[in-house]
């Protein structure tokens, strides 16, 4: 059977993240920590918004593609520092996503539009950008960030709360209304700080 472009362009952004040479543990399973994120990414967009665009499901899924090949190590441990990264990963996932676009047969007219989501240009403007982007956050809040808050024990509860608003001023009324309808599975030890922070 033919697989369509989506179908082999999607297997292509898991073959580039099956790559990552780190590893999580997801329900027992070892699994390159990329390629768990995308089909995180993926799997909440279903969840979400499953009438997402065809450019929204790929960039999803791309979002994060071969991360680990620019490393946060490779620049100024400072805001500025961490400013570069951010950009230069956001083009770097943008133009890797493009590249294996093109090989699965896309126009480049699509290519242009998955690397304008990826890229996080036009948030609050872009609505597939902005999809993107609660998709993202979504993702955090289920799946990562328990495993944040360990990392920075000598946080405070104000701490914390600042950086939950940040995470909810990012998203859309409507993924704030999927936040808090029971349909996503919010860490239950950091329940109460997410109600604090977002009332």
């Amino acid at each position: 059977m033919t697989l369509s472009k989506f179908e082999l362009a999607i297997q292509a952004f898991d073959k580039a993240n099956a790559e990552d040479p780190n590893i999580e543990v997801a329900e027992g399973i070892q699994v390159p920590k990329e390629l768990l994120y995308g089909q995180r990414m993926s799997e909440m967009q279903e969840r979400y918004i499953p009438d997402a665009s065809e450019a929204v499901k790929l960039a999803v899924r791309a979002q994060h593609i071969q991360r680990w090949k620019t490393p946060r190590s490779a620049y100024p441990m400072d805001k500025p520092g961490y400013m570069l990264w951010r950009t230069g990963l956001y083009k770097f996932h943008a133009e890797t996503a493009g590249n294996l676009m093109r090989t699965a047969g896309y126009d480049e007219f699509m290519i242009d539009r998955v690397k304008t989501i990826v890229s996080k240009k036009g948030l609050k403007t872009n609505p597939e950008t902005q999809q993107m982007e609660d998709v993202a956050d979504l993702v955090f809040i289920e799946h990562y960030m328990v495993a944040f808050v360990a990392q920075h024990p000598d946080y405070d509860e104000a701490k914390w709360i600042v950086i939950v608003k940040k995470t909810w001023n990012k998203m859309s009324e409507d993924a704030h209304q999927f936040a808090l309808s029971g349909k996503l599975k919010l860490p239950q030890d950091l329940v109460p700080l997410i109600l604090k922070a977002v009332q």
